[in-house]
């Protein structure tokens, strides 16, 4: 009978080990970074390069010191910041105000302003600058078009008409330019030189896509939705070529093209890790804990570190949105172990 109960002991204590194993994490955080301000946010923004993260924070933009933790400037006296997006040749940032539809451009070394251009839209929301044309994209959420901003002179080229309403954009660096449509449940395809729409591609299944990340090696397109999927896409085609689970209330996405990874940022407490296998078919490799409302996400393809938004929250009364709790806005920094 000993004898049995020591096999017995040996056999759970290897299955706890094993299921503590299939369990952990590969992705630890490694830091919190505690912030002022009780602002709703939206947006992160990594300037890989110079190792700063811009943090979209309501009325202002707070500017991080990603290899320190610690936080260098702010852009203060905006009106409902979405996005960020820079242009490390020019040494300028492009802020989205959504509450004023403006455009804020401001000196990355200075943080200094230096002028601040109306949309020809409303609701300003994505901002994006593509390398290609050097021009700045804003995505209009409330009118169903984009803005285009020479990235030199600070000057609207032109705008352009979107079948839905217009969210996340990422572009390839050769020609285009890509931007999800959430109420269409589809993604348009931009050629940024001639500012034209070339196509609009369904993602079915998924429904009313977020955020979008690039693999522009693999020619796959990541879109995270509403419907607790990720759509994978072929960037050349328009083809739908896998979806996978995801967590609830996901809105941003992000991919490191070293690790061949694409994460997805979910309100539920997770960041989903999908992978790429070497036969060419992607898979979820795990669901990281992180916390409730960290839903935006950045990742610096330098270092690899990964970066989310969050806060803690009021208990929620009578069906209404929980309250932020003052004083607990905190950047997640996240790590492969």
């Amino acid at each position: 009978m000993k004898k049995i109960l020591n096999i017995l002991t040996l056999i759970l204590g290897s299955s706890f080990f094993l299921l503590q194993a299939q369990t952990a994490s590969n992705y630890k955080i490694v830091n919190k970074i505690h912030l002022d301000g009780d602002e709703k946010w939206d947006y992160l923004c990594s300037d890989d390069l110079n190792s700063r993260l811009y943090i979209s924070h309501g009325s202002m933009i707070q500017v991080v010191d990603e290899s320190k933790g610690t936080i260098i400037g702010k852009i203060t006296g905006l009106n409902g910041v979405h996005g960020i997006a820079i242009d490390s040749d020019l040494g300028k940032g492009f802020i989205s105000g959504g509450k004023d539809s403006s455009v804020t451009i401001f000196d990355t070394k200075s943080l200094q302003v230096i002028t601040k251009v109306t949309v020809t839209g409303k609701g300003p929301d994505a901002i994006m600058f593509d390398s290609f044309s050097k021009k700045v994209f804003v995505f209009n959420g409330k009118t169903n078009n984009a803005t285009v901003i020479d990235a030199a002179t600070n000057k609207i080229l032109a705008t352009i008409l979107l079948d839905g309403k217009p969210e996340f954009s990422v572009s390839d660096g050769r020609g285009t330019v890509y931007v999800n449509l959430e109420d269409k449940s589809s993604i348009a395809v931009i050629n940024p030189v001639t500012c034209k729409v070339e196509h609009v591609w369904p993602i079915a299944p998924g429904e009313e896509p977020t955020g979008l990340s690039l693999d522009n090696v693999a020619h796959r397109l990541f879109s995270v939705c509403s419907n607790k999927l990720m759509v994978i896409t072929d960037a050349r085609s328009g083809k739908v070529i896998s979806t996978l689970p995801i967590g609830a209330k996901s809105d941003g996405t992000a991919f490191d093209p070293v690790l061949k990874r694409s994460y997805s940022s979910n309100g539920d407490k997770t960041m989903t890790v999908v992978k790429e296998g070497s036969d060419g078919n992607y898979s979820v490799a795990e669901n990281v804990p992180t916390q409730e409302g960290a839903r935006t996400i950045t990742v610096n393809k330098m270092t690899h570190h990964i970066y989310l938004s969050a806060d803690d929250f009021e208990q929620a009364q009578d069906g209404q949105k929980p309250k932020i709790k003052p004083g607990t806005f905190v950047i997640l920094d996240l790590v492969a172990q």
